[in-house]
């Protein structure tokens, strides 16, 4: 169904260049470039990037070149580009697993007193746990627009010769699913983050109650098989606002980073507020309208 359709029927009079899939294949390769800048600002803080540590901050743009290499392979060879996609993603998704990992690891204290080897204060202090997660959940929703699903909403898909996968979820209520969980994480990190300053303006409630919400509409939308026009009218209004409160977060984050007489200092935003990371629910956000697209457009490129 195209949902964004039946939201503004007038949409139907546009043809959009790019299918949805290849729409979501694109905003996985900035993402990816996104995550490497972002990491390596916030490797910078410690002074010193351990070898390690350059892991996900090379791997970021490594594999968003790629992606938008295989996006060009794909004008000719989509089965070719569908799997070098795949594999880059693959990676992407044991990175992210490898970097949670490591951050707990770090958070924890394994030679502490019963009960306090990871508490709250460990995880509000320690690196970001959840934060590598994100390379993982850009495999997964990136897995899922490279491969065809024919018919489209069917949760068939196509994979090489006559094979095909028959999913349990159609694609599109797939990514309702995997966004959701994404804003989820969006939304414990900025709370994790937040609770460093004790909460101290109204302001860090907004991206709270924002978040859940938005995660719970989206999760509703990922379990409804045929929702009504009022259901997405709320889940686009809810994508918008999503965004706007990146925008608005990221804007405050610049200010508070800025001396008393506005004037840029580069330590300050190395050390400061992350003024990155408000712009990740804008992010899910924008990916929550994508998926309100055609699927019929994936038939593109074939």
């Amino acid at each position: 169904m195209y949902h964004l359709a039946t939201v503004v029927p007038s949409v139907r009079r546009f043809k959009i260049p790019l299918s949805r899939d290849q729409t979501l294949l694109l905003m996985a390769a900035l993402n990816e470039i996104f995550l490497g800048v972002d990491i390596y600002l916030a490797h910078r803080i410690s002074g010193t990037i351990v070898p390690y540590e350059w892991i996900p901050i090379l791997f970021g743009p490594i594999a968003g070149v790629l992606l938008l290499v295989a996006g060009v392979i794909a004008l000719r060879q989509r089965p070719l580009a569908t799997w070098l996609a795949t594999v880059v993603l693959l990676v992407s998704a044991a990175v992210g697993l490898l970097g949670a990992y490591f951050h707990l690891r770090r958070a924890a204290l394994p030679a502490g007193p019963e009960g306090e080897q990871l508490t709250v204060r460990l995880l509000v202090w320690g690196p970001p746990i959840l934060g590598p997660l994100m390379f993982a959940l850009v495999g997964l929703w990136g897995i899922s627009a490279a491969w065809v699903e024919d018919p489209p909403d069917s949760g068939r898909l196509r994979l090489w010769g006559n094979l095909h996968l028959q999913m349990p979820l159609s694609k599109t209520r797939a990514y309702f699913l995997m966004f959701s969980l994404g804003t989820l994480v969006t939304v414990i990190s900025a709370v994790l983050d937040h609770a460093r300053t004790g909460f101290e303006t109204g302001w860090v409630w907004i991206p709270l109650v924002v978040g859940v919400f938005a995660t719970v509409v989206m999760a509703a939308l990922g379990f409804l098989e045929r929702p009504t026009r009022a259901d997405l009218t709320i889940y686009t209004l809810t994508m918008l606002l999503l965004i706007v409160t990146g925008v608005v977060g990221a804007y405050l984050h610049v200010q508070d980073n800025l001396t008393a007489r506005g004037a840029f200092v580069a330590e300050r935003f190395i050390r400061g507020a992350p003024f990155l990371a408000p712009l990740l629910f804008a992010n899910m956000g924008v990916l929550g309208l994508l998926v309100l697209l055609d699927p019929h457009s994936e038939q593109l490129g074939r």
